[in-house]
């Protein structure tokens, strides 16, 4: 289960590193074998699964019908856009050019971790998603249930 937030920076090749904390925990729950894909419902974010998680997630979006528009849209962000990463000796990642430059990931990004996969946010955007509220009309029927 990955939790917490971590600001990381990304080089000149536009590779990251998973920060210490987690990388014994990826080690172990998918041998290094992490996907990347679009983040189908946010600007500015990738998603980074565990392959497991992410063949599980792969399986669910390809079984919907291509006959929908929606469908093709999120089986092409989830699927067709997938990118197989897995850490060199250092521990780093290399993001594909064409996926950070549609997330607007530069220098420094926000690292995420979402319990089932991480969440890779460009600075900006991380930043103006967390300055946003969640306003009373907002709050779902599941979201009142909770006890925060």
């Amino acid at each position: 289960m990955f939790q917490g937030e971590t600001a990381i920076s990304v080089d000149d090749k536009g590779r990251l590193a998973i920060p210490g904390a987690y990388r014994e925990l990826v080690a172990r729950i998918c041998a290094n074998r992490l996907v990347c894909a679009y983040n189908p419902f946010e600007q500015g974010c990738l998603w980074l699964f565990p392959l497991a998680e992410w063949e599980r997630v792969r399986d669910q979006v390809n079984a919907l019908p291509s006959v929908k528009a929606v469908h093709r849209a999120l089986q092409m962000k989830l699927v067709g856009a997938a990118a197989h990463l897995e850490p060199d000796g250092a521990g780093r990642v290399l993001l594909p050019a064409s996926q950070r430059a549609a997330a607007g990931i530069e220098k420094r990004a926000v690292l995420l971790g979402m319990g089932s996969k991480f969440e890779l946010w460009s600075e900006q955007a991380h930043l103006a998603k967390i300055r946003q509220t969640i306003g009373e009309g907002d709050i779902s029927e599941d979201m009142a249930e909770l006890r925060l």
